[in-house]
């Protein structure tokens, strides 16, 4: 990784002159909320405004608004047993986090700790982040972010998968063991039995799958592409982000095939129209035996949709890997974000914190029973009060699990070239050749602008 204090100093000039207006830690120790200029919202504890050099205070920065208060649990929990007073400050409402930070940078006012969720947001701090590879939490871990040149900068606080979703109690009464679909032709076999049995299993179609382009890009061209880049490989081979623009053909069209297959069992209703909040409630309410979302549902299904979820049982949910290939036994699993440590005198006392977090006796049980986490730590032994949280730690315990290298897409690639090629071969436009074509054809273009 190559440093360039110098540039992001200099984006931190060009960003202070737009953020003069934030708010930063100081004062009393009281809670406020404050607000930008924008109208979004910042909810600090604030104390000292930089963490002293003593080491026992420290300053997190968190992307999640709507668990600040149980981090602030966490952070209480921390002082009592070491002394060390954590100041949580969090940011949401769609604050520009990466804007904010780089305003305190200039400032001299950065948090010990602070939020990255992507390769960019990293990039944004090359050189001035701390290394924790040498931390006992890196070897329990597959979710870390480690940097170009092997150094771990990012401290994973929860894990998300991706993977084919199912309702088990709907599977079960259709007499499929999930645990027998493992290649193409069981999930085929599958999908052709739970079709023919709709009716008396109440199903509205088999697999819940949108391919709407404007607002569900995201959902195929990132999430459901990621599962060509990399369903059934270990979380360090980037084998197939690595040849794009050129796609593995073989591998392609047997991905291809499964989509067509999506396609065809889908609800057709909702196919090239349907919202994401559609797709969620109408699996939620058990009408559809498969989802084509990641875990991020489970908290949808016991909230916004409990009465829903409620009312169909509260079924029990699985995850298979998307074995468009035989051999693939993996799900897609990362840390939607992580947590960095500025370089700074209390560098030792924030690398303390974090393995304290990562700790089974330390931080694991507040973070997974209270904030709700899923632990992407393997040696945790509490698990969230949320319906895919224990087949996530099944996977992630047993070591089945893949990355999602399609963060390294290009950026924009799901919204302006592939999410329009799903949807189109989800109208019937093209067949599984001509959607192979298709793609082929608009990653060319698109990496070559």
């Amino acid at each position: 990784m190559k440093r360039k204090v110098v540039s992001v100093a200099l984006c931190g000039v060009m960003a202070a002159s737009l953020l003069a207006g934030c708010g930063s830690s100081s004062g009393s120790s009281s809670s406020k909320a404050a607000t930008t200029a924008s109208g979004n919202s910042v909810v600090t504890n604030t104390g000292s405004g930089a963490a002293n050099a003593s080491g026992t205070s420290l300053r997190l920065v968190n992307g999640k608004i709507e668990v600040d208060a149980q981090l602030k649990k966490l952070a209480s929990e921390y002082e009592k047993q070491t002394g060390v007073k954590v100041t949580i400050e969090s940011m949401g409402g769609g604050i520009d986090i990466q804007s904010t930070l780089k305003g305190y940078y200039q400032a001299d006012n950065m948090p010990d700790i602070f939020v990255c969720g992507s390769d960019s947001d990293f990039a944004n701090w090359d050189g001035l982040l701390a290394d924790m590879s040498d931390q006992a939490w890196v070897k329990d871990t597959d979710a870390a972010y480690t940097s170009s040149d092997g150094q771990v900068i990012g401290f994973p606080y929860t894990t998300e998968a991706i993977g084919l979703a199912y309702n088990a109690d709907v599977l079960e009464k259709a007499g499929i063991d999930p645990s027998t679909i493992t290649g193409p032709d069981a999930l085929e076999n599958a999908f052709k039995t739970l079709d023919s049995k709709k009716d008396d299993l109440g199903l509205t179609a088999v697999v819940g799958y949108c391919a709407e382009a404007t607002n569900l890009y995201w959902s195929t061209g990132n999430h459901l592409f990621g599962v060509y880049e990399d369903a059934g490989l270990k979380r360090d081979d980037t084998t197939y982000v690595d040849m794009l623009p050129k796609l593995d053909t073989n591998r392609f069209t047997d991905y291809a095939k499964m989509i067509d297959m999506f396609n065809k069992y889908s609800d057709s209703s909702l196919l090239v129209s349907g919202t994401y909040d559609q797709q969620i409630q109408n699996f939620a309410s058990g009408k559809y035996a498969f989802v084509t979302q990641g875990s991020w549902i489970g908290a949808t299904m016991t909230s916004d949709d409990k009465e829903m979820y409620d009312a169909a049982g509260n079924f029990k949910v699985g995850m298979l890997p998307y074995c468009f290939e035989d051999g693939i036994d993996t799900i897609q699993t990362n840390s939607p974000s992580w947590w960095a440590v500025f370089k700074n005198d209390n560098t030792a006392a924030a690398e303390a914190f974090l393995q304290w977090c990562a700790s089974n006796d330390g931080g694991q049980k507040i973070l997974v029973e209270d904030v709700g986490f899923i632990s992407p730590f393997k040696s945790c032994t509490y698990v969230a009060d949320d319906p895919f949280a224990q087949t996530i730690s099944d996977y992630t315990a047993s070591g089945k699990t893949s990355a999602w290298h399609w963060l390294q897409n290009k950026d924009g690639l799901a919204q302006n070239a592939l999410g329009a090629v799903y949807q189109d071969f989800a109208a019937g436009n093209m067949d599984v050749d001509g959607f192979v074509s298709a793609v082929q054809q608009v990653l060319t273009q698109y990496y070559g602008s």
